[in-house]
């Protein structure tokens, strides 16, 4: 059971607190429930540096907050729980990008948001599930380093031929344990229902998708679609976002269900302490901060 009081009182802090409470799709239900606008990295992004908030309380993981603070300078960013991080996110650090762009010298470096400020900093332009391609294409060039997830690097490739999409080996743990059996057995089990995958599983698993999509694009994918029923290939938390996106439709998840530990940390009560203390702070260093913000920057002009 939802604490009503709880929510309440969240709601009364953010306005006293002049806080706008973002949250990603992948949050508990009731953390969406209470924020002002929930979404993917790229819109969650564009309400960070749109947001007029004195406050930003990110429900999220460390690299959405800090792609909040790299967005909106002057701003007091926050997250309900700062020990949620996000593996793929720490599987490159800045050191080892340096080192790896020095081997492809002039070749530009394409980065995941899901990554930290460090990484973005040493990148040319950043992305997200829902623009990887239309950013690789925007480039015009004939190659790409593409960091840090090899399976959308994978899912660009396919799609854009014409460039030679050089994957470093990084990979969302919740997404790579999905295996194509799993897949089948939805299929078997629900044969109406269209496939919903996102890029970030492996290639296997993305070829049995109907449709490959951002979690922003699946609940505009299940908005719109004629189907009534759909087996959902990402993390279990959007499936509350889509059952209010297109209500009377069935969504199905994948068994084992997908489920990211770090998402999961946020509650709503670290919600409600989080505007109490509006302590600790996520900061980003000026210098880190200003050459990340042009990647970044570059990443929300693609749309």
């Amino acid at each position: 059971m939802v604490d009503a009081g709880l929510t309440g009182e969240i709601r009364a802090l953010a306005s006293q607190r002049d806080a706008v409470i973002l949250a990603h799709n992948y949050q508990r239900p009731e953390v969406q429930d209470v924020a002002d606008f929930v979404g993917d990295s790229l819109g969650l992004s564009r309400a960070a540096a749109a947001t007029d908030a004195a406050v930003i309380v990110f429900a999220g993981v460390h690299f959405m907050a800090e792609t909040a603070a790299i967005l909106a300078p002057g701003k007091i960013v926050v997250m309900p729980d700062d020990t949620a991080g996000c593996p793929m996110a720490d599987m490159i650090t800045a050191a080892k990008l340096a080192a790896w762009r020095s081997e492809w010298p002039g070749v530009p470096v394409v980065t995941y948001v899901n990554s930290s400020a460090e990484v973005k900093a040493g990148s040319d332009v950043c992305c997200t599930s829902a623009n990887a391609v239309e950013v690789v294409r925007s480039l015009g060039v004939e190659r790409v380093l593409f960091t840090p997830d090899r399976n959308l690097a994978s899912w660009v490739a396919g799609r854009l031929p014409e460039v030679d999409v050089i994957p470093w080996n990084g990979f969302c743990p919740t997404h790579e344990r999905v295996t194509g059996e799993a897949v089948m057995r939805a299929v078997e089990a629900h044969p109406d229902a269209e496939v919903l995958v996102h890029p970030e599983c492996r290639p296997e698993v993305v070829a049995l998708g109907d449709h490959v999509l951002s979690t922003s694009q699946m609940l505009a994918r299940a908005a719109a679609s004629p189907a009534s029923e759909f087996i959902i290939v990402t993390e279990q938390g959007l499936i509350h976002a889509l059952r209010k996106a297109a209500p009377g439709k069935r969504f199905h998840e994948l068994e084992p269900t997908m489920i990211c530990p770090n998402m999961k940390l946020t509650t709503l009560k670290k919600v409600r302490d989080r505007l109490v203390s509006l302590e600790p702070r996520i900061t980003v260093p000026e210098d880190v901060r200003v050459r990340a913000l042009a990647a970044v920057e570059r990443m929300v002009a693609v749309g």
